[in-house]
This record gives C-alpha cells, structure tokens and sequence, in this order.
C-alpha cells in the first residue's frame, strides 16, 4: 500500500572513499555528514555505555567471537562473530574476567550488549588497520589481524583472551547447551571523542530513537535526542518487534516530532547467511511495526510521514556490508491520491 502510494527510489547512504559500516550509514540517514562528524564507531558505543572519553582516548569495538580450534592463532577461521548471539548476561560475566586480566591504568574494558563490548585506550593510536568480524565470516583470520601502531598489543590481549575464556563456567555451560562459545575476543572500529551535534539545534525537531544496539543509542545520545530502552528488544529474530512499535507511537503522542525505529535483525540474518530468516524479519517489521504505527496513528486522525529503509545492504551471498545505494519508501498519509 505504501509503495503504491508514497515515492519509491534510492539513496546512497555511504559517502565514497568511507566504509559502508552502520555508523557511517545510520549517521547519514539521520541528515548528518559523516565527513565532517564521524570520528569512529566505538566512540559511538562508548556514549551509549556511558563511558566519559577524554581527548586522548582512543576505543575499540571488542566483539566475543567462536573461533575454530588450530593451535596457531593466526591458522583459526572465524566460525561465528557474535559467539552464537550470546546473551548480554553471559557475555558481561566474560567480560569481568576479560577486565580483571587485562585492565591497566591505560587500557579499560566494558561490556556491552551480547557480543559487543568496548575497549578504551588512553593514548592509543588510531594509525591501526582492523577487520570487522562480521566481514570475514568463514575466513582464517590470519590476513585480518591487527597491523599498524599499537596493534601487537592489540593481538597479544586477543591471543591471550583464548586462555581466559576457555574454561569459563559461561563457556563451559554454552558448550554442554551446543551453544558456540566465545573463545576469544576481537577488537575493531577505533574511534576518538565524537563529534555529532545537536539533532534539535541542526533541524528544529525533537527526536528519539528505538534501538537495541550500542552503537544507535550512541548516535542518539551524541545527538541529544532520547533513547528510549525497550523491554526484550535484542537485535535479531527474537526481538520484542511489538515493544519497539508501541515505544514509537508512544513517543509520538508523547511530544516527539520524530522517532528513528532501529531493527538490527534484517542485518544480522545478512551476516550469518541465512536468507529465510532475512526474510522472516522484514515480513516482521511489515506486519508487526509498520501496518501497526499506520493503524495507530490513523485511528487517531494524526498526519504523518514515514521513511523505511536500510541503512545499508548486508547480501546473503557476502555475508557483510556494502556501499550500493539502498531502496526507499516515504509515505505521507496527507498525499495518499
């Protein structure tokens, strides 16, 4: 129904000469130019943790991977980036014991949201080349490992990490459950203190945003616009759909002018290669969030436009990101002829 009456085309979400990450994209479909905001990803997530950056801080996304089992770490295949979509609970125990080995005066580590965590290194470098997990799924990792100023460092806290995780309790349940466990850590996306202005100031508008991703939340808090936390709203397949759809049209009537609805799952079925459940979650995000926000807010006689689309296209076929142009659709229930 919207395609047939609101206008379709495509929009190029990743400037050239950038990587087609979520950061850069999500930044961008928010109106904002990432070649003159963008300073990292982690930074992002450090805001969305609540980690004060100072200056000189340099963060790191550090991921909990299931990597295969060769003695060489540099032999290993990258088996799962996200160590089975292990739940915040589990992965914040492993992170403690993460910290507790490696944290200094310099080097701090947080847990995140279930595979996503953060590593901040005051004075680090960012003169660093590092690899996306979720970009070499399925590939032995030797060609991907940390190169550049800092990176041997880098490599010994990954290394290492195998030792600590190894026989964890958390591990050692996922393992009996035929869960992946996170057998080492793998640290990318380097960033200093953010620089994204004020969404209200820059548009007049009072914005909030729904995700279940660090890395959203922390482009809202840079942004000053109010994340709002859903209940059960995890990032893939078995999010609270309903939740996030109920949060907007609060939102909504709440005073927002408006609300960026964030759904990690389409994205998360790219990476892991599975197209029915690629499939499944936008069907999801059809039926269960967008006809609901059109109901609702036609129930109530309230004018509105809506925006869907990606914020970047993550092929089945490979696995990760890439920078072609996305389809979209705007909706303006006032222009319906």
């Amino acid at each position: 129904y919207m395609c047939r009456h609101g206008e379709l085309g495509m929009c190029k979400t990743v400037q050239d000469g950038m990587k087609p990450g979520s950061d850069v994209a999500n930044l961008s479909v928010m109106g904002y130019d990432t070649g003159v905001c963008y300073t990292g990803r982690s930074p992002l997530e450090a805001a969305s943790i609540g980690v004060p950056l100072r200056d000189d801080d340099v963060t790191f996304r550090t991921n909990l991977v299931t990597l295969s089992d060769e003695s060489d770490y540099a032999e290993k295949t990258m088996l799962d980036y996200s160590a089975g979509e292990i739940t915040t609970e589990e992965s914040t125990e492993l992170m403690k014991a993460i910290a507790e080995a490696f944290d200094t005066d310099k080097i701090k580590f947080y847990p995140g949201i279930s595979y996503r965590h953060l590593c901040v290194w005051n004075g680090g470098s960012t003169d660093v080349e590092l690899t996306p997990p979720h970009d070499i799924s399925d590939r032995v990792i030797g060609d991907y490992l940390p190169k550049g100023e800092g990176a041997d460092k880098l490599l010994e806290m990954m290394k290492a990490s195998e030792e600590i995780l190894k026989n964890h309790p958390v591990n050692k349940a996922r393992v009996e459950k035929g869960l992946n466990p996170a057998t080492s850590i793998w640290v990318w996306g380097e960033g200093t203190k953010p620089q994204v202005g004020s969404f209200e100031e820059k548009y007049g508008l009072k914005g909030a945003v729904i995700s279940a991703v660090d890395l959203i939340k922390g482009i809202a808090k840079c942004a000053g616009m109010k994340s709002i936390d859903v209940p059960g709203a995890t990032g893939n397949c078995e999010t609270n759909w309903e939740g996030k759809a109920q949060a907007a049209l609060d939102a909504l009537l709440d005073g927002s002018d408006f609300v960026y609805v964030h759904m990690e799952a389409p994205d998360e079925m790219g990476h892991q290669g599975k197209p029915d459940k690629k499939k499944f979650a936008v069907e999801t995000i059809d039926s269960k969030v967008v006809k609901f926000l059109k109901d609702e807010l036609e129930k109530r006689g309230m004018d509105y436009r809506m925006l869907i689309m990606p914020d970047h296209p993550t092929p089945i076929k490979l696995k990760t990101h890439v920078s072609d142009p996305v389809p979209y659709i705007i909706y303006d229930s006032r222009n319906t002829e």
